[in-house]
């Protein structure tokens, strides 16, 4: 009997420890303060556990990848030289950018700057693109963007800054999103010109919504309420296209076996095995793997066993492909994608070794004579200025706010002198990375390490995008 006393007893106190426990306030370790308490001045420490999946994006487990052409470089470029390099991890989407997709974000436009169709009009994609004067492709002109046929397609015809600003705006659509989910604004569907949600705008406190439902705690010494903001984990990171050693790096789908820390076999496709047919099982053995043209005009194969499913583009997630080992679709064929980076030939000599990029153009927001932020411009986002080497005069990492031609015009005073497009080059200081191949090309463009360039205002049949975000914190999702 007494042994019985013991054990409930044994069990009170322990409980009793338990919920003490959880009731304490957490304390600093280097001062010993409280937090989250208006009486020790109310620093927060907000929960936080994981970095949300934002919508259509997949987990990119970063590593180490030796990144360049492993083909034989048949054009002679020698721009694709191999070099081994660290990618951070990060988020991708599973796909390309849909025609339905991008055709929301147009509606949206369309809807919210209705005083202002010049907007809309910059948006749209140049469907013309798929007109050649030796071929008849009338019919993708005119339905391929809009009609359902294709709502699961690759959008095509949108220009690098096209794309970048659908990026921009799929980042506040899908923090708004979360706003309204987690109950602090209710959605305005009512929204016109600058006065929509921008997640910038609204951090800085230069948007306010048309209807808060409830605020955060504010902990602060004779504080009552206060607005989400970054600390608190909750809006996520900016969607953006991918850099060109991300891209890479993403389509090889490398993963090593949990034992042993190597990548046992390098892989010249997005896909295992050295060819482009699949033997996989008995139904697809002798298909493609990708959507390309094989040999001289054979775009899909024969009546009754076409072997890539499409004689253009094709779903981006067609049962007749498989996804990569990361489980993206269509890293090689279907449609060459946008990258951030700015073109040059050498930029795998050049690049670091984490996170290589040719881009950077550093900048800072535009502020009045106070220091303000200056209000956000016709589009609701926050206006911004490139930093001057008066600003970065005592700093040691750079001093120039345009980064994009380092290392490559260290000997010339102006950049058009080197690169004039057009005339003695291609290249320029907006000539963007595109990667993979598309529907329109043969096996050799297939390989991540190929690169090609075109100017970031025009665009193709033949090149889509995706986006990716940032993964901040732990590099494992654990």
């Amino acid at each position: 009997m007494k042994k019985v006393i013991n054990v409930f007893l044994i069990a009170a106190i322990a409980q009793t420890v338990i919920i003490g426990s959880g009731c304490k306030k957490e304390k600093s370790e280097t001062t010993g303060w409280q937090y989250n308490n208006s009486k020790w001045g109310g620093f927060e420490k907000p929960k936080f556990q994981e970095q949300e999946t934002g919508p259509g994006l997949v987990f990119i487990e970063g590593g180490t990848i030796t990144l360049g052409n492993f083909e034989n470089d048949v054009i002679f470029e020698r721009d694709a030289l191999k070099r081994r390099v660290s990618i951070p991890s990060f988020y991708m989407d599973e796909t390309e950018v849909t025609n339905f997709h991008y055709l929301e974000y147009l509606y949206w436009l369309n809807r919210v700057f209705v005083d202002n169709p010049l907007i809309y009009r910059g948006a749209l994609p140049d469907t013309l693109v798929w007109r050649n004067k030796l071929s008849y492709n009338e019919p993708y002109v005119l339905y391929y963007l809009r009609h359902p046929a294709y709502r699961d397609y690759p959008v095509v015809g949108v220009s690098w800054l096209q794309a970048k600003a659908y990026t921009d705006w799929r980042t506040d659509r899908v923090n708004e999103m979360i706003m309204v989910r987690e109950g602090f604004i209710e959605l305005d569907v009512n929204a016109m010109g600058e006065n929509n949600f921008n997640t910038e705008a609204y951090l800085l406190g230069l948007y306010q919504p048309s209807k808060v439902k409830k605020q955060l705690k504010d902990y602060s010494p004779n504080g009552k309420e206060r607005q989400v903001r970054m600390e608190d984990g909750i809006l996520l990171p900016d969607y953006r296209l991918p850099t060109e050693a991300e891209w890479e790096y993403a389509a090889y789908g490398y993963m090593s076996a949990e034992y042993n820390e190597n990548i046992d076999v390098k892989g010249i496709y997005p896909w295992e095995g050295l060819t482009m047919r699949r033997d996989d099982t008995e139904n697809t053995r002798g298909t493609m793997y990708a959507n390309y043209i094989r040999g001289r005009g054979d775009a899909a194969g024969v009546s009754g066993r076409l072997n890539d499913g499409g004689f253009y583009t094709v779903p981006v997630k067609s049962l007749d492909f498989l996804p990569n080992n990361f489980g993206l679709y269509h890293m090689a064929g279907n449609v060459s994608e946008w990258t951030m980076d700015i073109y040059r030939p050498l930029s795998w000599e050049d690049g670091q070794e984490i996170a290589p990029f040719r881009g950077n153009v550093y900048k800072t927001k535009v502020t009045d004579e106070d220091g303000l932020v200056e209000a956000p411009d016709s589009m609701g986002r926050v206006p911004y200025r490139e930093v001057t080497e008066a600003e970065n005069a005592k700093r040691r990492n750079y001093k120039k706010s345009n980064n994009i031609g380092f290392k490559d015009e260290l000997t010339y005073e102006d950049i058009d002198q080197k690169y004039d497009y057009g005339v003695t080059s291609l290249i320029n200081n907006t000539a963007r990375v595109y990667k993979g191949g598309s529907w329109n090309d043969r096996a050799y463009w297939m390989t991540p390490g190929s690169r090609r360039y075109l100017d970031e205002d025009l665009s193709t049949a033949t090149i889509g995008f995706r986006c990716v975000m940032d993964r901040v914190g732990d590099p494992i999702k654990r």
